[in-house]
């Protein structure tokens, strides 16, 4: 057995130096370190990326105060949350969802108005005597007044007609008011009449009407 173990030294010692010098010693940790068990052993991109990770959250803390990891984290998230309720009591919810729906398509025209804007440009119409013009721009402003309160909406293929008996359902004290008032509109607007000043005031004591009215139901589907 001695007599084995004396063969492999002497075999080893024939290709590696006993004694090796600088060089060679790198040269063989380098050899040996490139073998596949060693590679595979090496961590990966993910392990890096969470080591790097928990170093700083056990590096976060809050000014001096130091503590548990677990603790500076925690205030953090209480910071940030603190902070989106303060901007929401400061500036309000979003209306996003509610500009999309008031502004648009009103009776085959784009129309961004709101409700009080296209009132105005009726009322400054009916003062220069262009009462179809009046018509059709309060009839509009009855309609968006009704969309700005969620009471009903409309969509590029609603009708006057269609508009005024889905708000008939929502007021139906006004179901006369609403007919005449989709019917004066269509004539201005399709059949190029000039209109009455009756036709414009009859439309706008309806617009003032619903606007004081409580509706039946809380929203008219579009």
């Amino acid at each position: 057995m001695i007599a084995v173990v004396s063969g492999w030294a002497g075999a080893i010692s024939a290709f590696v130096p006993v004694d090796p010098d600088a060089d060679e010693a790198r040269r063989l940790l380098l050899d040996e370190l490139s073998k596949a068990e060693y590679r595979e052993a090496q961590p990966t991109w993910f392990d890096r990326l969470a080591a790097a990770i928990g170093d700083w959250l056990q590096s976060l803390t809050v000014g001096s105060a130091g503590g548990p990891p677990g603790i500076g984290v925690l205030i953090v998230i209480l910071v940030v949350v603190v902070a989106l309720v303060v901007a929401f009591l400061v500036f309000g919810l979003p209306r996003l969802a509610t500009r999309s729906r008031d502004s648009g398509s009103l009776f085959g025209d784009d129309d961004a108005r709101d409700a009080a804007t296209i009132r105005r440009a009726a009322e400054s119409a009916a003062s220069g005597g262009d009462f179809a013009l009046a018509i059709t721009e309060m009839f509009r402003a009855t309609a968006r007044g009704l969309a700005e309160r969620t009471v009903l909406t409309t969509s590029p293929g609603t009708t006057a007609h269609d508009f005024a008996q889905r708000a008939a359902t929502a007021f139906p004290a006004f179901v006369g008011p609403l007919g005449d008032a989709a019917a004066s509109f269509d004539q201005v607007r399709y059949l190029g009449r000039e209109g009455t000043r009756a036709q414009y005031d009859a439309i706008a004591a309806l617009e003032r009407g619903l606007r004081e009215e409580k509706p039946v139901l809380e929203t008219v589907g579009a």
